[in-house]
């Protein structure tokens, strides 16, 4: 990437500089130093500015010029809007059994005089909801003896109050706060105004407080099945709690799900997970270098690797990395084509592709070299060449395991509501807070890969049938 600014090219004038201080020996120590670190700076900063989303990871709303509020501007295209020819779309059902009947009875001033009697009726159905507060009060039968003695009906152990929430109220509570990521005071205020109840904050912080105690049980199992798991996809991403970085961590695969704050992103996070240490499977991710103290076979993504190369061609200029794009998409469209998997034969001639693509690659993107003996900062360009030089076997993975996938998308895809909720709320008050969010949503995420809604696991788990939902993950599998 070459950058100028005004007349000033700023690459070759820190190409210049470079050489002189390798040829200079006049300089002292001191000051060589000092002009490295200067050097290396510029470059950094250099390297940034041809950032944006689509080479490398950083969200679209960051892309440098792009207007606050502004949508990434898509393709124009020929289609008409709506749903596409064989798209199955979705419709209202008719219902055999509506929950109420309104007959419509002809005016029969209008019509002509004669003698009619009944032919049926004709029938159109208005699909509707109805928002309504419901209290059931419980009345316990009270006896009396003979002797006067008093014998009193007991309570429901949910019923332990004289007035208190239903599980309803607490399962809608914590889908709205958990699953749709609505603040506590909107929360409040949609309970008052379209149910009449009082709700306040404190009471829906104390609904996710009891679903994370609930949960604990649903944690353990998720647990001892990601460690028996063939395959699982790992990933990270920053969150503030009270304004200090903390780290959500994601352990998941196509069935399960599991999320965990801490204070780090290393291994000391990783493992206080309790899965990594005794998984033996396929593990993916992003190159995160903690994740390789793991005893088990690595996949890398190729998501990343596709951005990065991009970013190598699009701001370094480097024909070696369009070509490797190139061959990586290749490669995954004759793996799908193939069932997930090559033959020996064309992986091997696939592999050797790869490698010659590094080599020429290395002569285009070389090593710089050492000053004063001091191994200098590589680029971004030459980074990537070498991670994909010394990781080949984890990169192309996907073409000879069937089990593996190109990308580490799922852990991707599992983490992003963390964003969504670090965006509407901005950070977690509190460590326990995050919590909550982590084993609530580990939960709800997990149904949802049984095809059990949000809605009807909340329910079934404030009325104390947790059991009955683990138990039925084996059977939808």
């Amino acid at each position: 990437m070459r950058v100028s600014i005004g007349k000033i090219d700023v690459t070759a004038t820190l190409a210049r500089v470079e050489q002189l201080l390798r040829q200079d020996r006049s300089i002292s120590p001191a000051v060589c130093s000092m002009m490295e670190l200067l050097v290396t700076i510029i470059t950094l900063m250099m390297e940034k500015l041809g950032v944006n989303s689509s080479n490398s990871g950083i969200a679209p709303s960051r892309d440098p010029g792009r207007p606050r509020g502004a949508k990434p501007k898509t393709k124009k295209t020929t289609r008409k809007p709506g749903g596409q020819k064989g798209h199955p779309g979705n419709t209202l059902q008719w219902t055999d059994k509506p929950d109420r009947i309104e007959p419509i009875a002809i005016d029969r001033r209008t019509l002509p005089p004669g003698q009619y009697v009944p032919a049926g009726h004709d029938a159109r159905q208005v699909i509707d909801i109805v928002i309504t507060k419901c209290v059931v009060e419980y009345r316990a039968e009270i006896l009396k003896n003979a002797d006067g003695q008093l014998f009193v009906a007991q309570f429901p152990a949910a019923v332990s109050q004289r007035v208190q929430y239903g599980a309803s109220v607490k399962s809608q509570s914590v889908y709205m706060s958990q699953q749709q990521l609505i603040p506590y005071d909107r929360i409040r205020d949609y309970f008052h105004d379209q149910c009449d109840i009082p709700l306040s904050p404190g009471s829906v912080f104390n609904f996710n407080q009891e679903a994370f105690q609930l949960l604990e049980p649903f944690e353990a199992f998720v647990v001892q099945k990601l460690v028996l798991e063939l395959i699982l996809h790992a990933d990270e991403t920053g969150i503030q709690i009270n304004k200090t970085l903390h780290w959500l961590h994601c352990l998941c695969n196509e069935r399960w799900t599991l999320l965990r704050p801490h204070t780090k992103r290393g291994g000391d996070a990783i493992l206080a997970m309790g899965v990594l240490q005794h998984f033996k499977g396929r593990l993916g991710h992003d190159h995160w270098k903690s994740y390789f103290q793991i005893q088990c076979d690595h996949f890398l993504c190729n998501a990343h690797h596709l951005r990065e190369l991009e970013y190598a061609w699009d701001q370094d200029d480097q024909r070696w990395a369009l070509k490797m794009q190139w061959l990586l998409l290749e490669i995954h469209s004759a793996t799908k084509d193939a069932g997930g998997c090559l033959d020996p034969d064309t992986a091997n001639k696939f592999r050797s592709r790869y490698r010659n693509i590094l080599t020429r690659g290395n002569r285009e993107c070389p090593a710089r070299p050492t000053i004063n003996g001091r191994r200098v900062a590589q680029s971004k360009s030459r980074n990537l060449l070498e991670r994909l030089r010394n990781f080949e076997t984890e990169t192309l993975r996907f073409m000879t395991d069937p089990l593996v996938p190109f990308t580490n998308n799922q852990g991707e895809n599992d983490l992003r509501m963390t964003k969504v909720q670090q965006k509407i709320s901005g950070c977690f008050r509190s460590f326990e807070g995050a919590q909550y969010f982590c084993r609530i949503r580990s939960y709800i995420s997990t149904c949802q890969k049984h095809d059990i809604s949000p809605t009807e696991a909340l329910q079934a788990l404030f009325d104390g049938r947790l059991s009955d939902i683990i138990a039925s993950f084996d059977r939808r599998e």
